[in-house]
């Protein structure tokens, strides 16, 4: 995997709406950390702009992530927010420039469809922090991307969970929320797991949805031969009336339970607060113990 360059100060930053819309108001904490890290930001056309819940028309939201790619005075794409829509506009994406001239896409959610057709072509991105609310995510979140961008080291521990499996493994990071790798199967954004990492989390599910997920991921075969499986925030989970019979976190491992890599489950990513930076991509070291995990990111040069 290649590694876009890292960001200093003095660089510009793009912000844009891929998914649904967002008024400028709603990104000025965003902007403040930028500039708080001495980086530019450039608001794109697309914010502000509606289109029912979209962040404009599908013709803009393409051409307005079209133009942040291209420019080559751009050196990363902060997605605004999440929501739904990325999927819709993928296909009219042009990625000619990008791999002459790649900038770090960084977003996570619905932003998942991006970091898998990159992942295709063969560049590293960040799972993290958005503009959107980031006034109430934790002050790790934020540092953790920072330090993804200028190319610092990064490295967690994690406490231990009852439902995780020991073991070590290695390879490069990959995954994202289920939703979008399941709607993506089958399609040419459709990420290749063999002998990966893979990193998974969802919000606002009912449990059967999560169930049928885990279950199509499987018969794809993005299950069977993982290095090991990272889970994350799995937020809001519902239920029917006749109860499923097991928490989100049950289902996964249940769709695993044949497969003897390490598990790893309450990693602080995802839709929570304390939605700490990923790199998908990097080669990447985990153990998985009864003290709980350790995840360290191979350093890059860029």
């Amino acid at each position: 995997m290649l590694t876009p360059p890292f960001l200093k100060a003095g660089d510009k930053v793009g912000i844009v709406c891929t998914a649904r819309k967002i008024d400028r108001d709603e990104l000025e904490d965003g902007i403040a950390m930028l500039k708080s890290c001495g980086l530019v930001p450039v608001l794109g056309k697309t914010i502000g702009a509606k289109d029912d819940q979209f962040g404009g028309d599908d013709a803009l939201r393409a051409q307005d992530l079209q133009n942040m790619l291209d420019d080559e005075e751009i050196r990363a794409v902060w997605c605004a927010r999440g929501g739904y829509g990325t999927v819709r506009i993928i296909d009219a994406i042009n990625f000619y420039k990008f791999v002459k001239y790649p900038k770090w896409i960084i977003g996570y959610s619905d932003i998942t469809v991006l970091h898998s057709q990159i992942h295709k072509l063969g560049f590293e991105t960040i799972h993290a922090v958005m503009p959107v609310g980031i006034a109430k995510n934790t002050a790790l979140s934020k540092q953790t991307l920072e330090n993804a961008w200028f190319g610092k080291p990064l490295h967690y521990h994690i406490p231990a969970s009852p439902l995780n499996r020991l073991g070590q493994g290695r390879g490069e990071l990959v995954g994202g929320n289920i939703s979008i790798l399941y709607s993506l199967c089958g399609s040419a954004s459709s990420i290749d797991t063999d002998n990966k990492i893979l990193f998974l989390e969802d919000l606002d599910e009912y449990l059967y949805h999560v169930d049928r997920m885990m279950v199509n991921l499987k018969r794809n075969g993005m299950l069977r031969n993982l290095r090991g499986l990272i889970v994350g925030g799995l937020t809001k989970m519902h239920d029917n009336s006749i109860p499923f019979g097991k928490t989100a976190q049950e289902i996964v491992l249940d769709a695993v339970a044949e497969y003897e890599y390490p598990v790893c489950f309450d990693f602080p990513a995802g839709h929570l607060d304390d939605n700490r930076a990923l790199i998908f991509g990097r080669d990447t070291s985990f153990e998985v113990n009864e003290r709980g995990a350790k995840i360290y990111f191979e350093e890059a040069e860029s």
